[in-house]
């Protein structure tokens, strides 16, 4: 390749950098902009895996209906991060544990490919009960958040 054709090459990537990290950065997105603060939801079920990535890591789980069929959500956290900060790990959360979660449904009520809400807090096995949403996003004050003023 010629000097030209790699400097051309190297604007074109370095670009496509930019562009890709706007792209993340615009898909980052306050509570209000997506879930309803008036739509709460009480999930019990199973892990079924765990995206631990950026802006928002997610849980999916099988969460048990009342008439013992399942639905499958995907519950927004923070960032893997702030989970880790507030004692949450990946390893935590290894499918099949049974758990319990609280948070808000998506405004649009889709479930396809699952039901979206965004998660306040999770509940374990043990019983222990931590925080696993973003601070300052808008999100309802309810608690939840022990960063939240009272």
């Amino acid at each position: 390749m010629t000097k030209k054709k790699l400097i051309i090459a190297g604007a074109v990537g370095a670009a496509l950098a930019v562009a890709a990290a706007g792209g993340a950065a615009w898909a980052h997105h306050a509570f209000a902009a997506e879930f309803d603060g008036k739509a709460p939801v009480l999930l019990r079920g199973k892990v079924t895996r765990v995206e631990w990535i950026n802006p928002h890591a997610w849980v999916h789980m099988a969460a048990v209906n009342k008439d013992g069929t399942t639905t499958a959500w995907m519950v927004e956290g923070g960032t893997p991060n702030t989970l880790m900060r507030s004692g949450i790990t990946k390893a935590s959360l290894p499918p099949g544990t049974e758990i319990i979660v609280r948070g808000y449904q998506s405004k649009d009520k889709l479930c396809r490919p699952a039901c979206k809400a965004n998660g306040r807090d999770v509940t374990f096995p043990d019983g222990k009960k931590l925080f696993m949403g973003s601070s300052g996003t808008g999100a309802p004050t309810d608690g939840a958040d022990p960063t939240e003023k009272k």
